[in-house]
């Protein structure tokens, strides 16, 4: 499993090259007059082109400029019947580690409403949660837990936690049941030493929403965000729920060797770490909310997006549950990265009204010049 900027996983599928596949020409889906530029639409055909004939089955690309978005795709949605991805209606994936950003927001709404705080430790409000080698809920505080700086063990290091192997024995996870897995395992370092990605910390913050509202996380998401927002198209499954709900791409990835369909996935795995499901229009739609403060209140939303370097020679950023990268234009990219099997997808957006969302239907060998192709998509 990888780690990183690029993960956003609760998976132990070990994903390698995906071989080359058939493709089809990438073709722009816009029923409003063009305010994305054709040289800008041109250079993302090439980009998505690039990212199939690199390995994966397919990829979506979906940019929003000026209110208006054009949808491109490449490559084939399922590789028995060799069809190609439709361009509508918009297709749903699996989001990965994207949504810890959806996870964030709603602890920055509840920070706004006085019903938590960043600098209180996690064990005021789920007491003795976090107790074992090195381990103490009463050191972790709530921003430790978004910025990944708690230094609690690795959840999805364990084999025991595995979509694609949950789905085949049919089993689901409660957020109790992962914790208690993840601290089997002694701490990585102690609270606030320094970052290191860890889907652990947002299992908990699912658990802090739950614990706070004294309601279920899907059901506060929705509430607080889906709904009010307008994203038809996103959603947490609930435990059990492996299918899609909506169209969708199939998504691959390579286990024991072989190139396999990984797209039935078990989502209380990730859970609030990394289980949502949403298309590239519903992304777009949302990451431009957030960053005009129609999500999160103007106050903290500037302790969300206050980035700081996480990954060594990485120029990617990290703050409250949301990354950021200057691109060479000059314009700042504020979004996310999830991997989870079978997907990858990046997604985010500028202060500029300029959006983007890409994803590829597996996992590569290489990870994609992912500056490059945000450079394409959202620079003037």
């Amino acid at each position: 499993m990888r780690i990183g900027w690029s993960a956003a996983v609760v998976v132990l599928v070990a994903a390698a090259g995906c071989g080359s596949v058939a493709t089809t020409a990438p073709q722009p889906v816009s029923t409003t007059p063009m305010a994305v530029s054709p040289q800008r639409i041109e250079k993302i055909r090439a980009d998505i082109d690039a990212l199939v004939r690199s390995g994966s089955p397919g990829a979506i690309a979906t940019v929003t400029e000026h209110g208006q978005t054009v949808t491109l795709t490449a490559g084939v949605g399922d590789r028995g019947s060799g069809a190609p991805i439709p361009m509508a209606p918009p297709q749903q994936v699996r989001v990965g580690s994207i949504s810890k950003t959806f996870a964030a927001a709603l602890l920055m709404q509840l920070v706004s409403e006085g019903k938590l705080r960043l600098d209180e430790p996690v064990d005021t409000y789920l007491p003795g949660l976090l107790t074992g080698d090195g381990v103490d809920g009463r050191a972790i505080t709530v921003r430790q837990i978004l910025q990944h700086r708690s230094g609690l063990p690795e959840l999805s290091d364990d084999p025991e936690v595995d979509v694609v192997r949950a789905v085949a024995a049919g089993r689901t996870f409660t957020p109790a049941q992962e914790i208690a897995i993840a601290l089997r395992k002694p701490a990585q370092f102690a609270p606030g030493e320094k970052f290191k990605y860890t889907n652990t910390n947002f299992i908990v913050a699912g658990m802090l929403v739950e614990k706070v509202t004294g309601r279920a996380y899907s059901e506060e998401l929705n509430g607080r965000i889906l709904t009010p927002t307008q994203l038809p198209d996103t959603y947490l499954p609930g435990p059990g729920e492996v299918d899609f709900r909506g169209p969708h791409p199939h998504g691959y990835a390579t286990v024991d060797g072989t190139l396999t369909d990984v797209t039935r996935s078990e989502p209380s795995v990730a859970w609030s770490a990394g289980g949502m499901i949403a298309s590239g229009n519903d992304l777009n739609r949302f990451f431009l909310a957030l960053l005009a403060g129609k999500i999160v209140p103007d106050a903290q939303l500037r302790e969300m997006l206050a980035t700081q370097p996480a990954w060594p020679n990485n120029p990617m950023k990290y703050g409250l549950g949301i990354g950021s990268t200057d691109l060479p234009c000059g314009a700042q990219f504020y979004g996310h990265e999830g991997e989870i099997a079978g997907y990858i997808t990046l997604s985010g957006a500028t202060h500029d009204g300029r959006a983007v969302t890409l994803t590829l239907n597996a996992s590569l060998d290489n990870q994609p010049d992912w500056t490059n192709i945000l450079s394409d998509a959202l620079c003037p």
